[in-house]
Protein backbone atom coordinates (compact mmCIF):
# COMPACT_ATOMS: atom_id res chain seq x y z
CA UNK A 1 0.00 0.00 0.00
CA UNK A 2 1.36 3.40 -0.96
CA UNK A 3 1.94 6.14 1.59
CA UNK A 4 1.75 9.91 1.61
CA UNK A 5 4.69 12.11 2.62
CA UNK A 6 3.30 12.49 6.14
CA UNK A 7 2.71 8.77 6.53
CA UNK A 8 6.25 7.99 5.40
CA UNK A 9 7.79 10.29 8.02
CA UNK A 10 5.58 8.88 10.79
CA UNK A 11 6.37 5.33 9.67
CA UNK A 12 10.12 5.94 9.65
CA UNK A 13 10.07 7.59 13.07
CA UNK A 14 7.90 4.88 14.61
CA UNK A 15 9.90 1.96 13.25
CA UNK A 16 6.98 0.67 11.22
CA UNK A 17 7.12 -0.37 7.59
CA UNK A 18 3.71 1.10 6.83
CA UNK A 19 1.23 3.36 8.60
CA UNK A 20 -2.22 4.38 7.42
CA UNK A 21 -5.01 6.72 8.45
CA UNK A 22 -6.46 5.70 11.79
CA UNK A 23 -3.26 4.16 13.17
CA UNK A 24 -1.88 5.40 16.49
CA UNK A 25 1.91 5.49 16.50
CA UNK A 26 4.63 6.41 18.97
CA UNK A 27 7.42 8.28 17.23
CA UNK A 28 10.87 9.45 18.20
CA UNK A 29 11.35 13.12 17.40
CA UNK A 30 14.34 14.72 15.75
CA UNK A 31 13.94 18.01 17.60
CA UNK A 32 12.06 19.07 20.73
CA UNK A 33 11.53 22.83 20.85
CA UNK A 34 10.23 25.31 23.43
CA UNK A 35 9.94 29.09 23.45
CA UNK A 36 9.89 31.60 26.28
CA UNK A 37 6.14 31.47 26.98
CA UNK A 38 6.63 28.04 28.53
CA UNK A 39 8.78 29.68 31.17
CA UNK A 40 6.77 32.83 31.84
CA UNK A 41 3.14 31.64 31.81
CA UNK A 42 1.72 30.10 34.98
CA UNK A 43 0.82 26.43 35.01
CA UNK A 44 4.07 25.25 33.48
CA UNK A 45 5.43 23.96 36.77
CA UNK A 46 5.84 20.40 35.46
CA UNK A 47 8.61 21.69 33.20
CA UNK A 48 10.71 22.55 36.23
CA UNK A 49 10.33 19.05 37.68
CA UNK A 50 12.30 17.51 34.82
CA UNK A 51 15.42 15.85 36.24
CA UNK A 52 16.95 14.76 32.97
CA UNK A 53 16.14 15.49 29.33
CA UNK A 54 16.38 12.83 26.65
CA UNK A 55 19.23 14.49 24.72
CA UNK A 56 20.62 18.00 25.32
CA UNK A 57 21.79 18.05 21.71
CA UNK A 58 18.26 17.46 20.40
CA UNK A 59 16.46 20.11 22.44
CA UNK A 60 16.04 23.73 21.35
CA UNK A 61 15.02 26.78 23.40
CA UNK A 62 14.20 30.09 21.70
CA UNK A 63 13.28 33.43 23.24
CA UNK A 64 10.85 34.87 20.69
CA UNK A 65 7.47 35.90 22.05
CA UNK A 66 8.30 38.58 24.60
CA UNK A 67 11.26 40.32 22.96
CA UNK A 68 12.32 42.58 24.54
CA UNK A 69 10.54 41.61 27.75
CA UNK A 70 7.41 43.82 28.06
CA UNK A 71 6.63 42.81 31.66
CA UNK A 72 8.53 41.80 34.78
CA UNK A 73 6.94 38.36 34.51
CA UNK A 74 8.28 37.97 30.97
CA UNK A 75 11.74 39.04 32.11
CA UNK A 76 11.56 36.48 34.90
CA UNK A 77 10.49 33.82 32.42
CA UNK A 78 13.51 34.51 30.25
CA UNK A 79 15.74 34.12 33.31
CA UNK A 80 14.08 30.76 34.02
CA UNK A 81 14.65 29.70 30.43
CA UNK A 82 18.35 30.51 30.69
CA UNK A 83 18.58 28.60 33.96
CA UNK A 84 16.83 25.60 32.36
CA UNK A 85 19.33 25.66 29.49
CA UNK A 86 22.26 25.72 31.92
CA UNK A 87 20.79 23.03 34.17
CA UNK A 88 20.33 20.56 31.33
CA UNK A 89 23.30 21.53 29.15
CA UNK A 90 21.10 22.32 26.16
CA UNK A 91 23.25 22.97 23.11
CA UNK A 92 20.86 25.02 21.01
CA UNK A 93 19.69 28.13 22.85
CA UNK A 94 18.75 31.27 20.96
CA UNK A 95 18.56 34.31 23.19
CA UNK A 96 17.54 37.84 22.32
CA UNK A 97 19.52 39.10 19.33
CA UNK A 98 20.17 35.61 17.97
CA UNK A 99 16.58 34.49 17.99
CA UNK A 100 13.77 34.94 15.47
CA UNK A 101 10.13 33.90 15.59
CA UNK A 102 10.50 30.20 16.39
CA UNK A 103 9.19 28.83 13.07
CA UNK A 104 11.39 31.13 11.03
CA UNK A 105 14.36 30.33 13.26
CA UNK A 106 13.89 26.57 12.84
CA UNK A 107 14.00 26.98 9.06
CA UNK A 108 16.66 29.67 8.91
CA UNK A 109 19.05 27.91 11.28
CA UNK A 110 18.77 24.51 9.62
CA UNK A 111 16.64 22.45 12.01
CA UNK A 112 13.56 22.05 9.80
CA UNK A 113 14.74 19.59 7.16
CA UNK A 114 13.17 17.13 4.72
CA UNK A 115 12.06 13.89 6.32
CA UNK A 116 12.51 15.14 9.89
CA UNK A 117 9.93 15.16 12.71
CA UNK A 118 9.67 18.16 15.04
CA UNK A 119 7.63 18.61 18.23
CA UNK A 120 7.36 22.22 19.40
CA UNK A 121 5.29 23.99 21.99
CA UNK A 122 3.64 26.36 19.55
CA UNK A 123 0.49 25.88 17.51
CA UNK A 124 2.06 27.08 14.25
CA UNK A 125 4.84 24.48 14.27
CA UNK A 126 3.18 23.05 11.15
CA UNK A 127 5.09 25.82 9.31
CA UNK A 128 8.08 23.50 8.92
CA UNK A 129 6.09 21.52 6.37
CA UNK A 130 7.36 23.97 3.76
CA UNK A 131 10.70 22.20 4.26
CA UNK A 132 9.23 18.74 3.56
CA UNK A 133 9.34 18.28 7.34
CA UNK A 134 6.56 16.88 9.55
CA UNK A 135 6.04 19.25 12.47
CA UNK A 136 3.21 19.71 14.93
CA UNK A 137 2.49 21.97 17.87
CA UNK A 138 1.92 20.48 21.33
CA UNK A 139 0.81 21.66 24.75
CA UNK A 140 2.77 21.80 28.02
CA UNK A 141 2.11 18.24 29.25
CA UNK A 142 3.02 16.71 25.90
CA UNK A 143 6.18 18.79 25.63
CA UNK A 144 7.32 17.80 29.10
CA UNK A 145 6.94 14.17 28.02
CA UNK A 146 8.86 14.83 24.79
CA UNK A 147 11.70 16.58 26.61
CA UNK A 148 11.97 13.65 29.02
CA UNK A 149 11.71 10.73 26.59
CA UNK A 150 12.31 12.12 23.11
CA UNK A 151 9.12 10.63 21.75
CA UNK A 152 5.42 11.32 21.43
CA UNK A 153 2.32 9.76 19.90
CA UNK A 154 0.18 10.68 16.93
CA UNK A 155 -3.00 9.40 15.44
CA UNK A 156 -2.42 9.23 11.71
CA UNK A 157 -5.04 11.36 10.04
CA UNK A 158 -6.47 11.14 6.54
CA UNK A 159 -4.71 13.27 3.96
CA UNK A 160 -6.13 15.73 1.45
CA UNK A 161 -4.10 16.65 -1.61
CA UNK A 162 -3.98 20.18 -3.01
CA UNK A 163 -2.74 20.18 -6.60
CA UNK A 164 -1.35 23.56 -7.60
CA UNK A 165 -1.00 24.62 -11.21
CA UNK A 166 -0.23 27.90 -12.94
CA UNK A 167 1.61 30.90 -11.49
CA UNK A 168 0.57 33.62 -9.08
CA UNK A 169 -0.22 37.03 -10.61
CA UNK A 170 1.69 40.13 -9.55
CA UNK A 171 0.93 41.33 -6.00
CA UNK A 172 -0.63 37.98 -5.06
CA UNK A 173 1.31 35.77 -2.65
CA UNK A 174 1.24 32.60 -0.61
CA UNK A 175 -1.03 34.09 2.05
CA UNK A 176 -3.66 34.75 -0.62
CA UNK A 177 -3.40 31.12 -1.76
CA UNK A 178 -4.13 29.93 1.77
CA UNK A 179 -7.01 32.36 2.32
CA UNK A 180 -8.56 31.26 -0.96
CA UNK A 181 -8.15 27.60 0.03
CA UNK A 182 -9.52 28.11 3.55
CA UNK A 183 -12.41 30.19 2.28
CA UNK A 184 -13.43 27.58 -0.27
CA UNK A 185 -12.70 24.26 1.45
CA UNK A 186 -12.97 25.22 5.12
CA UNK A 187 -11.90 23.21 8.13
CA UNK A 188 -9.38 20.34 8.06
CA UNK A 189 -9.49 19.19 11.68
CA UNK A 190 -7.55 15.99 12.22
CA UNK A 191 -6.38 15.87 8.62
CA UNK A 192 -3.06 16.24 6.87
CA UNK A 193 -2.62 18.49 3.83
CA UNK A 194 -0.10 17.86 1.10
CA UNK A 195 0.73 20.04 -1.86
CA UNK A 196 1.74 18.91 -5.31
CA UNK A 197 1.61 20.03 -8.92
CA UNK A 198 3.52 22.11 -11.44
CA UNK A 199 2.53 25.33 -9.66
CA UNK A 200 4.91 24.61 -6.78
CA UNK A 201 7.89 25.51 -8.98
CA UNK A 202 6.69 29.13 -9.02
CA UNK A 203 6.34 29.39 -5.24
CA UNK A 204 9.25 30.74 -3.20
CA UNK A 205 10.21 29.13 0.08
CA UNK A 206 8.72 32.14 1.88
CA UNK A 207 5.41 31.65 0.05
CA UNK A 208 5.37 27.97 0.99
CA UNK A 209 6.13 28.86 4.63
CA UNK A 210 3.23 31.28 4.66
CA UNK A 211 0.86 28.60 3.34
CA UNK A 212 1.94 25.84 5.72
CA UNK A 213 2.02 28.16 8.74
CA UNK A 214 -1.57 29.16 8.12
CA UNK A 215 -2.73 25.55 7.82
CA UNK A 216 -2.81 25.57 11.63
CA UNK A 217 -5.77 27.92 11.29
CA UNK A 218 -7.89 25.27 9.61
CA UNK A 219 -6.76 22.80 12.28
CA UNK A 220 -4.63 20.58 10.06
CA UNK A 221 -2.28 18.13 11.80
CA UNK A 222 0.55 18.32 9.26
CA UNK A 223 0.95 20.25 5.99
CA UNK A 224 3.81 19.31 3.67
CA UNK A 225 5.35 20.48 0.43
CA UNK A 226 7.61 18.12 -1.52
CA UNK A 227 11.36 18.64 -1.65
CA UNK A 228 12.48 20.17 -4.96
CA UNK A 229 15.43 22.08 -6.37
CA UNK A 230 14.21 25.35 -4.86
CA UNK A 231 14.19 23.85 -1.38
CA UNK A 232 17.55 22.12 -1.83
CA UNK A 233 19.07 25.44 -2.87
CA UNK A 234 17.62 27.10 0.23
CA UNK A 235 19.07 24.38 2.46
CA UNK A 236 22.55 24.44 0.95
CA UNK A 237 25.03 25.48 3.61
CA UNK A 238 22.17 25.80 6.11
CA UNK A 239 21.18 22.25 7.09
CA UNK A 240 22.52 21.14 10.46
CA UNK A 241 22.62 17.47 9.48
CA UNK A 242 21.97 15.03 6.68
CA UNK A 243 18.38 14.56 5.60
CA UNK A 244 16.25 12.25 3.51
CA UNK A 245 13.45 13.89 1.50
CA UNK A 246 10.13 12.10 1.21
CA UNK A 247 7.65 12.05 -1.63
CA UNK A 248 4.23 10.48 -1.78
CA UNK A 249 3.79 7.16 -3.56
CA UNK A 250 1.86 7.10 -6.84
CA UNK A 251 -0.78 4.90 -5.17
CA UNK A 252 -1.00 6.90 -1.93
CA UNK A 253 -4.55 7.25 -0.62
CA UNK A 254 -6.15 10.68 -0.24
CA UNK A 255 -9.47 11.55 1.32
CA UNK A 256 -9.94 14.28 -1.27
CA UNK A 257 -8.05 15.98 -4.08
CA UNK A 258 -8.44 19.74 -4.63
CA UNK A 259 -7.17 21.48 -7.73
CA UNK A 260 -6.11 25.14 -7.43
CA UNK A 261 -5.18 27.29 -10.42
CA UNK A 262 -2.75 29.90 -9.12
CA UNK A 263 -3.38 32.10 -12.18
CA UNK A 264 -6.88 32.76 -10.88
CA UNK A 265 -5.97 33.67 -7.28
CA UNK A 266 -6.64 37.29 -6.29
CA UNK A 267 -5.87 39.20 -3.08
CA UNK A 268 -8.00 37.78 -0.27
CA UNK A 269 -9.08 38.89 3.20
CA UNK A 270 -10.19 36.79 6.18
CA UNK A 271 -13.12 38.43 7.95
CA UNK A 272 -13.10 38.82 11.76
CA UNK A 273 -13.16 36.11 14.41
CA UNK A 274 -12.49 32.90 12.42
CA UNK A 275 -10.96 31.71 9.14
CA UNK A 276 -12.52 28.52 7.70
CA UNK A 277 -15.20 29.45 5.12
CA UNK A 278 -14.82 33.09 6.18
CA UNK A 279 -12.47 34.52 3.54
CA UNK A 280 -13.43 36.82 0.67
CA UNK A 281 -11.70 38.44 -2.30
CA UNK A 282 -10.53 41.92 -1.27
CA UNK A 283 -12.87 43.41 -3.87
CA UNK A 284 -15.84 42.24 -1.76
CA UNK A 285 -14.70 44.01 1.41
CA UNK A 286 -13.05 47.15 0.01
CA UNK A 287 -13.76 50.40 1.78
CA UNK A 288 -13.90 49.06 5.34
CA UNK A 289 -12.11 51.58 7.58
CA UNK A 290 -9.07 50.38 9.52
CA UNK A 291 -7.20 51.86 12.47
CA UNK A 292 -4.06 49.73 12.24
CA UNK A 293 -2.21 47.59 9.74
CA UNK A 294 0.45 45.08 10.72
CA UNK A 295 2.97 43.42 8.42
CA UNK A 296 5.08 40.64 9.91
CA UNK A 297 5.02 37.50 12.05
CA UNK A 298 5.80 33.85 11.24
CA UNK A 299 3.21 34.10 8.48
CA UNK A 300 4.49 37.16 6.61
CA UNK A 301 7.58 38.70 8.16
CA UNK A 302 10.11 37.61 5.55
CA UNK A 303 12.20 39.67 3.18
CA UNK A 304 9.89 39.29 0.19
CA UNK A 305 6.94 40.38 2.36
CA UNK A 306 8.77 43.54 3.41
CA UNK A 307 9.91 44.09 -0.18
CA UNK A 308 6.39 44.11 -1.62
CA UNK A 309 5.20 46.41 1.16
CA UNK A 310 8.09 48.81 0.43
CA UNK A 311 7.31 48.65 -3.28
CA UNK A 312 3.73 49.79 -2.64
CA UNK A 313 4.61 52.41 -0.02
CA UNK A 314 7.62 53.92 -1.79
CA UNK A 315 7.10 57.67 -2.15
CA UNK A 316 3.79 57.53 -0.29
CA UNK A 317 2.61 58.08 3.26
CA UNK A 318 0.65 55.99 5.70
CA UNK A 319 -2.83 57.45 6.16
CA UNK A 320 -2.99 59.83 9.15
CA UNK A 321 -5.75 57.72 10.69
CA UNK A 322 -3.76 54.48 10.52
CA UNK A 323 -0.84 53.04 12.44
CA UNK A 324 1.37 50.77 10.34
CA UNK A 325 3.54 48.34 12.29
CA UNK A 326 6.21 46.24 10.59
CA UNK A 327 7.76 43.30 12.41
CA UNK A 328 10.48 41.25 10.65
CA UNK A 329 10.50 37.56 11.59
CA UNK A 330 14.19 37.34 12.51
CA UNK A 331 17.30 39.49 13.00
CA UNK A 332 18.73 38.09 9.75
CA UNK A 333 15.62 39.21 7.87
CA UNK A 334 15.77 42.59 9.59
CA UNK A 335 19.36 43.08 8.46
CA UNK A 336 18.72 41.96 4.89
CA UNK A 337 15.68 44.24 4.59
CA UNK A 338 17.69 47.07 6.13
CA UNK A 339 20.56 46.67 3.67
CA UNK A 340 18.14 46.46 0.75
CA UNK A 341 16.54 49.75 1.77
CA UNK A 342 13.11 48.28 2.45
CA UNK A 343 13.02 49.34 6.09
CA UNK A 344 14.13 52.84 5.16
CA UNK A 345 11.31 53.11 2.63
CA UNK A 346 8.76 51.83 5.14
CA UNK A 347 9.98 54.17 7.87
CA UNK A 348 9.89 57.14 5.50
CA UNK A 349 6.28 56.27 4.72
CA UNK A 350 5.44 56.46 8.42
CA UNK A 351 5.65 52.82 9.50
CA UNK A 352 6.89 51.82 12.94
CA UNK A 353 9.58 49.14 12.56
CA UNK A 354 9.81 46.80 15.54
CA UNK A 355 12.44 44.27 16.46
CA UNK A 356 11.78 40.64 15.52
CA UNK A 357 9.21 39.19 17.94
CA UNK A 358 5.86 37.45 18.09
CA UNK A 359 4.75 40.72 19.68
CA UNK A 360 1.32 41.91 18.63
CA UNK A 361 0.39 38.64 16.92
CA UNK A 362 -0.18 36.86 20.22
CA UNK A 363 -1.53 39.97 21.95
CA UNK A 364 1.61 40.49 24.00
CA UNK A 365 3.06 43.88 22.99
CA UNK A 366 4.23 46.01 20.06
CA UNK A 367 0.82 46.89 18.68
CA UNK A 368 -2.24 45.87 20.66
CA UNK A 369 -5.59 47.34 19.66
CA UNK A 370 -8.35 48.90 21.74
CA UNK A 371 -12.08 48.32 21.91
CA UNK A 372 -13.78 49.49 18.73
CA UNK A 373 -10.60 49.41 16.66
CA UNK A 374 -10.08 47.39 13.50
CA UNK A 375 -6.72 45.96 12.42
CA UNK A 376 -5.81 44.50 9.04
CA UNK A 377 -2.95 42.15 9.79
CA UNK A 378 -0.70 39.68 7.99
CA UNK A 379 -0.41 37.65 11.19
CA UNK A 380 -1.90 34.22 11.78
CA UNK A 381 -5.04 34.63 13.86
CA UNK A 382 -8.14 36.79 13.94
CA UNK A 383 -10.22 35.50 16.83
CA UNK A 384 -11.70 37.86 19.40
CA UNK A 385 -9.13 39.36 21.72
CA UNK A 386 -6.15 37.90 19.89
CA UNK A 387 -4.42 41.26 19.46
CA UNK A 388 -5.94 43.20 22.34
CA UNK A 389 -9.50 44.03 23.26
CA UNK A 390 -12.16 41.36 22.60
CA UNK A 391 -14.28 44.27 21.38
CA UNK A 392 -11.90 44.93 18.48
CA UNK A 393 -11.83 43.35 15.04
CA UNK A 394 -8.97 41.64 13.22
CA UNK A 395 -8.98 40.91 9.51
CA UNK A 396 -6.15 39.00 7.86
CA UNK A 397 -4.50 39.63 4.50
CA UNK A 398 -1.26 39.40 2.56
CA UNK A 399 1.39 42.16 2.89
CA UNK A 400 0.48 43.91 -0.37
CA UNK A 401 -3.13 44.34 0.73
CA UNK A 402 -2.07 45.54 4.20
CA UNK A 403 0.33 48.10 2.72
CA UNK A 404 -2.22 49.44 0.23
CA UNK A 405 -4.86 49.66 2.95
CA UNK A 406 -2.47 51.54 5.26
CA UNK A 407 -2.10 54.20 2.57
CA UNK A 408 -5.83 54.58 1.95
CA UNK A 409 -7.03 54.17 5.53
CA UNK A 410 -9.46 51.48 4.44
CA UNK A 411 -9.27 47.99 3.01
CA UNK A 412 -7.93 48.41 -0.52
CA UNK A 413 -7.05 46.14 -3.41
CA UNK A 414 -3.26 46.54 -3.82
CA UNK A 415 -3.64 46.27 -7.58
CA UNK A 416 -5.32 49.68 -7.52
CA UNK A 417 -2.33 51.46 -5.99
CA UNK A 418 0.16 53.04 -8.35
CA UNK A 419 3.58 51.56 -7.72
Amino acid sequence: MGMTMTEKILAEHSGKAVVKAGDIVTCRVDWAVLHDMFFSIGGQSELYKIKKIFDPNRCVIIIDHAVPAPTVNDAKGAVKAREFVQQHGIKYFFDVGNHGVVHQALAEKGFALPGKLIACGDSHTIAAGAMNCAARGMGPADMVYVFCLGETWYQVGPTVLCELEGKLPDLVCGKDVFLYFAGKYGDATGKNIEFSGTGIAGLTIAARQSITTMCAEINAEFALFPCDGILLEYLEGRALEDFNPVESDPDAEYEAVYKVNLNEIVPYVALPHFIPNNCKPVTEVEGLKIDQALIGSCSNGRVEDLAVAARILKGKKVNPGVRLIVTPASPAIYLEALRAGYLETLAEAGAVITNPTCGACYGGHMGLIAAGERCLSTTTRNFKGRMGSPESEILLSAPATAAASAIMGKITDPRQIEH
